[in-house]
């Protein structure tokens, strides 16, 4: 969610936002001029890997650039292969996801879980405004479906409050959402994370990641707050540009994740 709150007129209502936001983003390469003509997916031993110009891509931490299925390795060729005279890394979210997958999560998937783990106690899920009945009938329409599948499905019951101030979360409830994360393979677990990021809400980005929502449908649903500031004070041209921003990170993470399922093997 983006923060407009400091371009809302003075006597404007804040909107109600999680304690902390901080998730990993997604790796990038390196800014640098196309030095390739071809670009060709291989066959490896762990996937699927791509070739420019022969030689093998590999991530920014130098290990191979290999996806789980052809489809995602194809898609990745795509990106490199519509490049112009410079590489542009914003053009490239499959192969920015597949790099924090290779370079961050793999390598440390615990430490991924633990973070996304401590996203429990501030989900933006269970922070509902109190005020206005608009902003919170918005709200409880669509949040507690959410958090009822979660602890329906996964047994996560997490704790709602209205307002600002922590609420912490049942240990119990802790337990169950690091074990629905660790149950999770590398690829998903960086879309979850990815989402997580973008949304503010490990609910959501598990949703996704267990085919519940569509990554865009996350990604509106997690915007309740800023869409109805932005209808009842008016755009902010900084926060509209961010908005569609975020919207393209979350489209591309859907798309990856459907692609890393793409094989019926891993569906």
């Amino acid at each position: 969610m983006s923060d407009s709150s400091s371009s809302l007129p003075a006597d404007a209502p804040r909107p109600v936002t999680p304690p902390s936001r901080q998730v990993d983003k997604p790796l990038s390469a390196t800014l640098r001029r196309r030095f390739y003509k071809t670009v060709a997916v291989a066959p490896e031993e762990t996937g699927f890997g791509l070739r420019l110009d022969g030689k093998p891509v590999r991530t920014p931490t130098r290990l191979p650039l290999v996806a789980p299925t052809p489809a995602l390795a194809e898609a990745m060729a795509g990106e490199w292969r519509a490049q112009g005279d410079t590489i542009e890394p914003e053009t490239m979210p499959l192969t920015a996801l597949a790099n924090t997958a290779l370079d961050r999560v793999m390598p440390a998937q615990e430490a991924v879980i633990a973070a996304l783990v401590r996203y429990g106690d501030t989900d933006l899920l269970c922070y509902r405004a109190a005020e206005p009945p608009d902003l919170v009938a918005r709200q409880d329409a669509a949040w507690p479906p959410l958090l009822a599948w979660a602890a329906e499905t996964l047994g996560i019951r997490l704790e709602v409050t209205r307002g600002l101030m922590p609420t912490p979360q049942p240990a119990g409830s802790l337990k169950r959402l690091e074990a629905s994360l660790a149950a999770l393979d590398p690829w998903t677990l960086t879309v979850a994370q990815a989402l997580t990021a973008i949304t503010g809400s490990v609910i959501l980005g598990l949703a996704v990641a267990h085919r519940r929502l569509e990554a865009t449908e996350a990604f509106r649903i997690s915007q309740i707050d800023d869409l109805f500031q932005a209808e009842r004070w008016g755009e902010d041209a900084e926060a509209t540009a961010r908005h569609r921003v975020l919207e393209a990170d979350a489209r591309a993470a859907g798309h990856f994740l459907a692609l890393c399922a793409s094989d019926p093997a891993r569906a």
